[in-house]
């Protein structure tokens, strides 16, 4: 990209936040050290990952679905490292597009590396005010034996795979995840090759639930909507409701540390997530200081 500054936007949903690059050609290069350099809280603009918009013709890992979506959300994690799916990071995708007027209120579709999802902007209140619900398409349940330590304390967890994976335990209090600094260990070694986002979860009422979570390569984070949703889906199964089963939808209340989702689940296993998007700033920075190496620490 030849201009010596790039625009940006910050945003968040239910305080998950993300700097968004508007690329809408695919010009723009992001290395994993750039990414980083965006993401860090203290020498960069901060967030928990990064949004780069672009027309998914113009992105070779989105051609194929272009048809059924204009735009592509390449996200990454804070560390760089590419994701397959961001729930929170969909909404606050979307609510750009509404605000840059690429899409109005009602429905659209947003290319993820995990496939199309489908994506509904509420019309009620002012732009930008109503709230997002995500078609996160099916949850998996791969089963197999699966262990979370923290601090010399273990707890079964439920593998779901919601585009990407999660593990979630069940606890009594959510201090029991500890200070989340560094990742949970997760046994057996194999069974997330990739890396795994690991979810604490207390119950705070019928069909209630609250979690704490540790994002791959993002740690703690104040939020996660593939994260809420694999909760509700392990919840639901352990309270015995399966609308696959039943032929019934259902619905649960998940508190983040950020706010709060409604997560519910229809009878042909789509799940959906609701909630807010906001966009709180847009400006623009400095290429160079973008891609120039990062200071190395003093001895």
């Amino acid at each position: 990209m030849s201009t010596a500054q790039i625009a940006f936007l910050k945003g968040h949903g239910t305080e998950n936040d993300f700097v968004i690059i508007p690329d809408h050609d695919g010009l723009l290069e992001l290395s994993p050290a750039a990414v980083a350099r965006l993401c860090d809280r203290r020498a960069g603009i901060g967030a928990d990952g990064v949004l780069r918009v672009v027309r998914s013709a113009a992105h070779p890992e989105a051609r194929a679905m272009a048809g059924e979506a204009e735009w592509f959300m390449d996200y990454r994690n804070a560390d760089g490292s590419i994701a397959e799916m961001c729930g929170n990071g969909v909404r606050v995708f979307a609510r750009y597009l509404q605000q840059a007027g690429l899409t109005g209120a009602g429905d659209l579709a947003v290319a993820t590396r995990a496939g199309v999802r489908r994506v509904h902007v509420a019309k009620d209140g002012p732009e930008g005010a109503g709230e997002i619900t995500v078609d996160m398409g099916r949850a998996l349940l791969p089963g197999g034996e699966v262990t979370v330590c923290v601090g010399g304390r273990h707890w079964p967890a439920v593998h779901v795979d919601m585009g990407n994976p999660h593990a979630v335990c069940f606890v009594d209090d959510l201090a029991d995840a500890g200070s989340l600094l560094t990742a949970p260990a997760v046994a057996p070694a194999g069974a997330y090759p990739d890396g795994v986002n690991v979810e604490f979860v207390v119950d705070r009422g019928p069909r209630h639930v609250a979690l704490r979570v540790h994002e791959r390569g993002s740690g703690e984070t104040r939020s996660c909507g593939t994260g809420a949703c694999a909760v509700m889906v392990a919840a639901a199964r352990r309270d015995g409701c399966d609308p696959a089963v039943t032929g019934l939808p259902v619905t649960y209340t998940v508190d983040v540390p950020g706010g709060r989702l409604v997560i519910g689940e229809r009878p042909d296993g789509t799940v959906e997530m609701t909630g807010p998007a906001v966009i709180v700033a847009e400006g623009v920075l400095d290429a160079a200081w973008l891609t120039q190496p990062a200071a190395t620490p003093a001895a």
